[in-house]
């Protein structure tokens, strides 16, 4: 039965965002909203009509279809759907049927457009369009969680200084703090030690306690580098103990407002570029982390984090090739390395491996050979000591198969253009992101252009690439949920690699090879897959907004587990996201699995 004005209200103020309203915009809004009952098996509205308005679900489930029928959501209560062809030209671009009676209330076009107009946190909500980001990371603005060291040096009062000191001497730590409990007491630094104890002829025996600074100031983890900064000059101290709800959760040192000064991809290149050993490299790299997390905590795009951590990376391997022919001699014949998978799309963030070949002059002889072996094994040796691991499936230079002059890469890739097996596709799919690093270009030019020629010209050879590609799938549940992985030590987490950024890649590889595109970079591919007309410009929109949503969300878990001072990863809880980023987050895979299913049905384009 119809729901009254009473029973609306308590519905809608447990439904975001008509929750955040005020409750004068709530009283106003009711009037508008329409219930109406669907029995199960109803079409609710078919795909390309116009839609009366926005509608959400008070009880029962919806299926939502795409344009080539296939499932892509199974809604439930207080989920709404038709938001997407209202904000285009108000035609639906899916279908819906009730699988069981529902009972669904419906906002009016024309009701939806002005609540979008006047209320902020119903745009925010709606609106799947990331907002502009500020382009550079500033101290002074920077919230003090991106600036602090977590899991700061602590002891008890009772410690003796001997014991403070060896601690703080093994960990090259300048300051502990005191606890009793959880409660903190006190801090005590290097100069504390010198000057109390060493300068007061004090004994080795003494309490920390005794010459600990009681009562410390200390800031929040939401004050900002400013304060930091006022703080430290004011008082003329060298560390701020940071507490959060009464409990110590970091500490910010003079040092470390210095490294957030210092740490810029270009700082690290330079130092990269003048490094003479793969260790000295190793120390450059190992600031990466912080790095993506100042780079996350300054609003910049998730193409520009990642084109600047490649960077990094193509210069750590244009230095390892020269120092390879300082130590074995000029090359015998003319080289060309190559980057692919993350570094070869410029895609790199706080978690990758290698990936790469060796492309060498056909004037190659047997007898030359052994120099390339050679190089990359010192090549690929040295980036691992960078901290970019050795690829799993063995696809480096130094793997023989991946070091072999231009005229057997034309072999390979003519192989398989023209006999597609499981082993050819995944093979082309790696080696369609292949980008230069170091050497002669010229050796690649040729033959990128040949091989885009020859793959999209074989509509076999491009049928398996669409079966390939369609295999990382969006992780979507059941009843608006997530399907999380189900088993092991990342059980009920969602993998925002392989089934998150994966499936565009994969998308944005198909695009390319349609288009005869030269571009690696995913964002690039999409962007040149509109102009070329392979991808619609509608479609295309809403893939990118997905994609940037989706690599945006990885990139900001990545940085919340630098901050916290664990090794970054691709595996996100959905319970650690509030219902906003969830909604938004599912509503991307959605559009994701809605480009797949165009994809599969032989539609480059979705309208």
């Amino acid at each position: 039965m119809p729901l009254d004005t009473a029973a609306l209200a308590r519905f809608l103020s447990a439904v975001h965002p008509y929750d955040a309203l005020s409750e004068e915009a709530l009283t106003a809004l009711l009037p508008r909203f329409e219930s109406r009952l669907y029995f199960a098996g109803d079409e609710i509205y078919s795909l390309g009509c116009d839609l009366e308005g926005l509608y959400l679900i008070h009880e029962g489930q919806v299926e939502i279809r795409d344009e080539n029928d296939v499932p892509v959501s199974l809604l439930g209560r207080r989920n709404s759907f038709g938001e997407r062809g209202l904000l285009r030209d108000g035609q639906s671009v899916t279908s819906a049927r009730a699988i069981e009676d529902c009972l669904l209330v419906i906002l009016p076009r024309d009701a939806f457009h002005a609540l979008l107009d006047q209320e902020d946190a119903a745009r925010r909500f709606f609106d799947r369009k990331r907002a502009a980001k500020p382009q550079k990371a500033d101290l002074a603005t920077s919230r003090v969680e991106t600036l602090m060291a977590p899991a700061p040096l602590t002891c008890p009062p009772q410690t003796t200084v001997k014991e403070a000191a060896q601690i703080m001497h093994s960990r090259h730590i300048s300051s502990v703090c005191i606890l009793e409990g959880t409660e903190l007491l006190g801090i005590a630094t290097i100069r504390d030690l010198s000057g109390k104890v060493v300068g007061g002829a004090m004994p080795f025996d003494t309490p920390i306690k005794d010459i600990m600074t009681p009562d410390p100031v200390t800031l929040s983890p939401s004050d900002i580098g400013s304060d930091v900064l006022h703080m430290m000059m004011e008082r003329r101290i060298g560390h701020v103990p940071v507490t959060e709800a009464g409990k110590l959760v970091g500490i910010v040192t003079q040092t470390d407002l210095t490294r957030f000064q210092a740490v810029s991809s270009a700082e690290l290149v330079s130092e990269i570029a003048h490094a003479h050993t793969a260790e000295a490299m190793a120390e450059v790299t190992a600031r990466i982390p912080q790095l993506l997390l100042q780079l996350v905590a300054g609003g910049n795009r998730h193409e520009v984090v990642t084109r600047l951590i490649t960077d990094i990376a193509d210069t750590a391997t244009r230095r390892l090739l020269a120092l390879a022919e300082e130590q074995f001699g000029p090359p015998p014949v003319p080289y060309l390395w190559l980057a692919c998978g993350s570094q070869g799309r410029q895609e790199q963030t706080g978690v990758s491996d290698q990936d790469n070949c060796l492309l060498i002059d056909d004037a190659v002889t047997d007898d030359q050979m052994p120099y390339f072996a050679k190089m990359a094994e010192f090549v690929c040796a040295g980036l691992d000591t960078c901290g970019y691991v050795f690829c799993p499936g063995d696809m480096m230079a130094t793997n023989p198969r991946w070091c072999q002059p231009v005229r057997v890469w034309r072999d390979y890739f003519r192989s398989w253009i023209n006999k597609p097996s499981p082993e050819a596709q995944m093979l082309a799919s790696v080696m369609f992101d292949l980008r230069p690093i170091g050497g002669t270009v010229g050796l690649f030019a040729d033959l990128q252009e040949t091989t885009l020629e020859a793959a999209s010209k074989n509509s076999i050879f491009v049928a398996h690439m669409l079966s390939n590609s369609l295999k990382h799938t969006p992780p979507l549940g059941l009843l608006r949920g997530f399907a999380t992985i189900r088993s092991g030590e990342h059980k009920n987490q969602l993998d925002l690699k392989h089934n998150g950024v994966v499936p565009v890649v994969d998308l944005g590889r198909i695009y390319a090879l349609q288009g005869k595109l030269a571009e690696a970079n995913t964002r690039a591919r999409l962007e040149g897959a509109m102009a070329a007309g392979v991808l619609s410009q509608t479609g295309g929109q809403d893939l990118l907004d997905a994609y940037d949503l989706i690599a945006e969300t990885r990139l900001e878990h990545q940085a919340e587990q630098v901050k916290s001072g664990q090794a970054p990863d691709n595996y996100l809880a959905p319970a650690d996201l509030s219902d906003f980023e969830r909604s938004h987050l599912r509503d991307a895979f959605v559009v994701v699995k809605s480009l797949q299913s165009a994809v599969g049905h032989g539609k480059g384009m979705l309208g």
